[in-house]
């Protein structure tokens, strides 16, 4: 990737917001790294257009009759004989049979698709027609790819990039990362452990040899398993079976989704998570409810509130936050006051909250500066 393209790749929501205002007219393709929320775009899409049809097309699992079949037709446009002529029949994936609606088209792993595939499929992305179909003038088409330098069969030639717009979307950064996790359940260690840890979301660009980096994916090194934001997301599925397996099946569950690195550096984390209060107590007896010793858990109980709070305990989390120390209050304030935070008005509008936020107003003095 060249300095100008690092130094203006897009973030999944930039990226998200340049198809929705210019997708109906111009395709983008997003190149980016494995495991980074690509294809995820589609349901960001689709949330903010919900009138549109969202639709799937994967390009690794297609051959060129896959896009488009032979339909024999007998009669003319006013229902006379006439003689047999050829129209097309196209792919349910690529939604051409909803003339009157807008439609949103992801072409999935279009690098990766074959010659054929990539050709049969440029005159939707550049015109919106396959066939003699025409999508809804609203629809949107973008489409998905890995980045080259990965090694992973990537690959465009100059008259395909020449149809549409080719764009760079970055890694997440840590924080837009643990704001997504606490909005979708993943688990408070693992929350606790990227925050410490940025270099887990660290791009091969940017680092020299493979073992300047053990966590990542290095085109360099063969690595069977490491750590991306999906394959985290996949560890996080594992440790919430952790009650269930021993720790030395989780380890090995998590070396088979995170690599060996990942896997040991989390259960040290594990460990100290499985030291929390519980739930419960904090729900239950707030006021004696055991307080971590360590900041590490601290922050961790903090996430684990965040993600899961709901109105029936927030007066009860209130009586335990403010037994903890300022920095962990204003942690926790601070991600309620995230603008993209789930569960904000649930906390916003209770009681002891909006006393401890005027108590405490001095925290956010910054904010208004």
């Amino acid at each position: 990737m060249s300095q100008a393209m690092n130094m203006y790749a897009p973030s999944i929501e930039q990226a998200a917001n340049m198809i929705l205002v210019g997708g109906h007219k111009k395709t983008v393709l997003l190149q980016g790294h494995m495991g980074t929320g690509k294809s995820a775009i589609l349901n960001i899409l689709s949330e903010k257009l919900p009138k549109h049809v969202a639709s799937y097309f994967d390009c690794t699992t297609k051959d060129l009759g896959d896009i488009m079949i032979p339909n024999i037709l007998a009669i003319d446009r006013e229902g006379k004989e006439s003689l047999p002529y050829v129209s097309f029949a196209t792919n349910e994936e690529l939604a051409l049979h909803y003339i009157n609606q807008p439609v949103i088209i992801m072409v999935d792993e279009f690098g990766k698709a074959n010659p054929s595939v990539k050709n049969g499929l440029t005159r939707l992305m550049l015109e919106r027609v396959m066939g003699s179909r025409k999508l809804h003038p609203e629809s949107l088409v973008f489409a998905t790819t890995n980045l080259g330098g990965e090694g992973v069969g990537d690959l465009l030639m100059p008259h395909h990039r020449n149809r549409i717009t080719v764009v760079n979307m970055r890694k997440p950064q840590v924080d837009e990362w643990v704001e997504w996790g606490i909005n979708h359940n993943i688990e408070p260690v693992i929350l606790k452990w990227v925050k410490d840890n940025p270099q887990l979301f660290q791009s091969f660009e940017d680092v020299g040899k493979p073992e300047d980096n053990p966590y990542i994916f290095h085109p360099m090194e063969q690595r069977a398993a490491f750590v991306t934001p999906r394959s985290l997301e996949g560890a996080s599925d594992w440790l919430k079976f952790r009650d269930k397996i021993d720790n030395n099946t989780m380890t090995a569950s998590l070396i088979g989704t995170i690599g060996e690195r990942g896997a040991m550096d989390l259960m040290a984390y594990v460990s100290m998570a499985d030291q929390l209060p519980t739930l419960e107590s904090i729900k239950k007896n707030p006021k004696d409810a055991k307080i971590p010793q360590s900041a590490a858990a601290v922050c961790m109980v903090v996430y684990r509130t965040l993600a899961t709070i709901e109105r029936e305990w927030v007066n009860a989390w209130m009586d335990y936050l403010i037994r903890l120390d300022k920095e962990a209050q204003g942690m926790f304030a601070n991600g309620v006051r995230s603008e993209k935070y789930a569960k904000q008005s649930l906390v916003l509008t209770n009681k002891k909250f909006t006393a401890w936020a005027l108590e405490n107003n001095y925290m956010f003095a910054a904010d208004k500066k």
